[in-house]
């Protein structure tokens, strides 16, 4: 059943026969048939069939929400299992929003020291990706906003609140300033991030509290790509006061803090609102709780 489950899974995620059963290891005729004899073990018909993949049913979207409780609960009780027999090992997979990946390290480092055998993957997706990798078993936990978007029935542990720069040359445009206002925000050219991540839409939120407008002159969605442009000294952008602090000051880049309204938005870690946690998530959130005091600038 759980095998049978696991491709269930797969094909809610790919959303193709033949890659589904290529992430599962398996034939597309043994995935046709395992997904059948769930079916009949089932009594109703899962998947909206044709030359290629329709969708699911009713039944099956109900389906794939047990599937995921119970293969969840199945991998939880394995890693438990192997816990008690030995030190903690594994593979502890995160997705971040690009915002915290300056702050990512303060995270797993204290863990390894703890856990020297367990290894991370770090992934940068969007807010909403984090939210549906965890809700697919793709990723164990999520490092994103936890107050200001609907994050639906995940379990949150807050590390840090995010205040906000103008990042900007010293001899440009409010450049000598000790702080600057959302109002003069929105008076400087930008390079922003793109309107598909969550702290884009939250600048253009504050801006619009003060009756203005993001004008970015540059948009991608890589915050390297925008920190490289300020450092030319004639490109400004708005990002958050720790991711700021991580990338490290030069002689051609100031960090101004903007007030006038203070703007400021919780970050923390999501994991899946299962009992009991896993191992290694358990561990995981204990080193989140002992290390979040050190977070806050």
């Amino acid at each position: 059943m759980i095998d049978k489950l696991e491709l269930l899974l797969a094909l809610a995620k790919e959303r193709h026969f033949g890659r589904a059963a290529e992430v599962c290891g398996v034939t597309q005729p043994t995935m046709s048939t395992g997904l059948k004899q769930l079916e009949e073990i089932l009594g109703v018909m899962l998947v909206q069939r044709g030359s290629r993949f329709q969708g699911f049913t009713p039944e099956g979207e109900r389906a794939l929400d047990w599937a995921r409780r119970i293969v969840g609960d199945a991998r939880a009780m394995r890693d438990e299992i192997n816990g008690l027999k030995h030190q903690l090992s594994g593979e502890i997979r995160i997705a971040a929003i690009p915002t915290v990946l300056g702050m990512v390290a303060a995270l797993t480092t204290p863990f390894r020291a703890k856990h020297p055998e367990v290894r991370f993957r770090i992934q940068s997706t969007t807010s909403s990706e984090v939210l549906g990798l965890l809700e697919n078993l793709e990723v164990d936990a999520g490092l994103t906003y936890i107050e200001n978007e609907p994050i639906g029935k995940v379990r949150t542990i807050p590390l840090y609140n995010e205040s906000y720069r103008l990042l900007t040359a010293p001899d440009a445009m409010f450049g000598d300033r000790d702080t600057v206002t959302w109002t003069e925000v929105g008076q400087v050219p930008l390079c922003l991030l793109t309107p598909d991540m969550q702290n884009r839409r939250i600048i253009d939120r504050a801006l619009r509290s003060v009756g203005a407008e993001a004008t970015p002159t540059l948009t991608s969605n890589s915050l390297l790509v925008l920190f490289t442009h300020v450092k030319t000294g004639r490109w400004a952008s708005v990002m958050p006061a720790k991711l700021a602090e991580t990338l490290g000051l030069s002689d051609t880049v100031r960090s101004i803090p903007i007030v006038d309204p203070d703007v400021n938005y919780s970050i923390g870690m999501v994991i899946p609102q299962r009992d009991p946690m896993t191992p290694l998530i358990a561990a995981l959130v204990n080193v989140a709780r002992e290390v979040a005091p050190t977070l806050q600038l």
